[in-house]
């Protein structure tokens, strides 16, 4: 009888391999024990101890409280990067980034993987300010880059001029990789003509490099160069891919392309891959989209797995006039055996009658998708598009709060349009947790209902906490800054603003605070700093020179506007024409008035009457007010007869004289 095998021994690399089994197998508390049995029979942890507990999907904060104090203790986490490392990526996984910046700290060995999973950490949750700062300190730090470096940092970038620049110059344009990213991070920008121009010149090209510039030509509104590309990419002997034929198919479907789409079908079957669920979900849509339903209807029943997906497909994609409502469709699904979503219900519920609202509410809750927070969300703004606020409240104040925030922030939206700010305020406040646009609703609320302290209170919390501060926030704010003449908290907004971002919408509201609070000087210096201008940014100008007194200038403004190419509205033309009312500029303002049907295409209504008539009674000319009046193609209001009896009163005429 052979003697039974000696066990190896013990040792510090035979210890990690154990505990590293048994962390991948999702045993992290074997994996503990395993590693104070290691400490007590006297080896010191090394390099490859910690990490594998850390990355463990059974992990819990208690793991990483428990090594820690080890790492530091051991002085691993001083001398090598990897065990520092674990811990970092173990925090930005749960989301905990002053723990992980606190480690990071800490290290004093770190390598270019340390910067990278801090920065991926920063990018997955959509904090683009920290990951970009922490990028520009790796570049700084001596510690070299990595292709990871530029991949996890170049979705947040914007245009990539920059980094492209600094690519080059460390000679990593080559990589597959870096260079797929800087494509895709040039097409979301917009910049596809460059992006097009770097893959023209790339010397190796990947399926990955034609997936990303089909997929940035369909979505850049050129959906006829992806499907050329698509050719190209025939042409060239390169195999198209899943996301290929998907990419192509949603180009296909941009473009309302009919014999395009069905050529990709053509080539997907003899690919031999219309068995893909992916695949025929585009094929779907397209066909739902473009050509019919029956067609689209065929695909799905044709999948194999009987997906739902596929199904969700022809929901999103039922508008055409001569298909079934999205309620037919989800009962089709049921009978062919498969069974809504959350995906499938959200999408059903849009642009419903009544009635079908009514049957696919009552078959949400049949089927037990009632308490799924987006379902739930989509309820609530059908049934308040419907006018029938009574419903979307009634069942929105039935939900659970704190597991249905989505929802909640939908009801706040609805009770803020019904004028209900009390019932907002109390909504919001008494949620365990808000997110962002649940404090914007909170912070629009207090500004509508004239809570003009509370409201900046709760900017203040919102901030405190950490919250982005998006451009609804903004607008309320100077929203009440407008209305309170407030100079000073308005400035104040506005350097915020330049700090963060803005849009042409939160502009628009700057020109109108600073030309309302008489700082006409700073109204026009936003003007010209605006990147893109629409008829509101004119008309915000215009308003605030002729209230400022500055009519001549408003009507020079008015005439610049016209040359710039940019049509006035009605709003547009009542500012002018109440700036030639303050500055008594009739002429002028007469002429505008008489030639607006011809010169703008717009028909004077009611306000565009008084204005004319309060300036001709102000100039004392009340024989051409009384003939502006008599030739009005409605009846005149209460309004304009106060007006001009005013005006007659002002200059001790009688209405007889006038109308003599």
């Amino acid at each position: 009888m052979r003697p039974p095998r000696p066990s190896p021994p013990l040792s510090a690399s035979l210890f990690n391999s154990l505990i590293a089994s048994r962390a991948r197998a999702g045993r992290s508390a074997d994996a503990l024990s395993l590693l104070a049995r290691m400490l007590a029979a006297g080896f010191a942890p090394t390099a490859f101890t910690f990490a594998p507990i850390l990355s463990s999907p059974s992990a819990t904060a208690c793991c990483a409280a428990q090594l820690h104090p080890h790492m530091i203790k051991s002085g691993l986490l001083h001398c090598e990067p990897y065990s520092g490392t674990s811990l970092v990526g173990f925090f930005r996984r749960s989301g905990r980034f002053d723990e992980a910046l606190k480690v990071f700290d800490e290290m004093t060995v770190r390598s270019v993987v340390t910067w990278n999973c801090l920065i991926s950490s920063f990018v997955q949750y959509g904090r683009s300010h920290d990951a970009l700062f922490w990028f520009r300190e790796l570049v700084r730090s001596g510690d070299g880059l990595s292709d990871g470096s530029l991949v996890a940092v170049l979705p947040v970038i914007g245009l990539p001029v920059q980094v492209h620049g600094l690519v080059k110059k460390i000679r990593m344009d080559s990589f597959p990789a870096v260079a797929n990213a800087l494509l895709n991070s040039y097409s979301a920008c917009g910049a596809i003509q460059v992006a097009e121009k770097m893959f023209k010149e790339l010397v190796f090209r990947d399926v990955a490099s034609w997936n990303t510039m089909i997929t940035g030509f369909a979505r850049c509104n050129v959906p006829e160069r992806a499907f050329e590309l698509f050719l190209s990419m025939l042409h060239q002997g390169d195999l198209p891919n899943e996301t290929t034929f998907a990419s192509v198919l949603y180009a296909c479907t941009s473009m309302n392309g009919h014999v395009h789409g069905k050529f990709i079908h053509a080539k997907v079957i003899k690919q031999n891959l219309n068995t893909s669920v992916f695949i025929n979900t585009a094929l779907a849509s397209f066909y739902a989209n473009c050509i019919g339903w029956r067609n689209a209807h065929k695909v799905a029943e044709e999948v194999p797995e009987n997906s739902t997906t596929c199904w969700n497909a022809l929901i999103s994609g039922h508008s055409d006039s001569d298909g079934p409502t999205s309620l037919v469709i989800l009962r089709d699904m049921l009978r062919s055996g498969i069974k809504p979503n959350e995906v499938s219900f959200s999408a059903s519920l849009k642009d419903l009658s009544l009635l079908d609202l009514q049957q696919i509410h009552s078959l949400v809750t049949r089927l037990g998708h009632g308490g799924n927070d987006y379902v739930s969300s989509r309820i609530i703004s059908s049934y308040a598009s419907h006018g029938i606020v009574s419903d979307a409240l009634t069942y929105g104040v039935a939900l659970d709060p704190d597991s249905c925030s989505v929802s909640m922030n939908v009801l706040a939206g609805v009770y803020n349009k019904a004028r209900m700010y009390h019932e907002t305020k109390e909504l919001l406040l008494h949620q365990q947790s808000r997110d962002t646009v649940s404090w914007s609703i909170l912070i629009t609320a207090c500004a509508r209902n004239g809570d003009c302290i509370e409201a900046f209170g709760f900017f203040e919390q919102m901030r405190i906490l950490g919250h982005h501060v998006d451009n609804h926030v903004f607008v309320s704010l100077l929203s009440i800054c407008t209305k309170n003449n407030s100079l000073y908290l308005g400035k104040l907004i506005h350097g915020l603003i330049i700090k963060t971002s803005s849009d042409t919408y939160v502009d628009n509201m700057l020109l109108d605070m600073y030309a309302k609070c008489g700082r006409i000087e700073d109204c026009l210096r936003v003007f010209e700093e605006m990147e893109h201008r629409n008829v509101i940014s004119w008309t915000a100008v215009i308003s605030g020179l002729g209230l400022n007194g500055f009519s001549h200038k408003a009507l020079a403004w008015f005439k610049a506007m016209e040359k710039d190419g940019c049509k006035p509205d009605k709003v547009a033309i009542l500012a002018v024409l109440s700036a030639c009312r303050h500055g008594r500029l009739v002429q002028e303002g007469m002429k505008i008035f008489k030639n607006m049907k011809a010169d703008y295409s717009v028909e004077a209504e009611m306000e565009h009457y008084i204005c004319v008539v309060d300036m001709l009674c102000k100039c004392g000319y009340l024989k051409e007010a009384e003939v502006v009046i008599r030739g009005m193609p409605f009846q005149p209001s209460t309004a304009i007869w106060r007006t001009f009896l005013q005006g007659c009163k002002t200059y001790g005429v009688t209405e007889a004289q006038v109308f003599s």
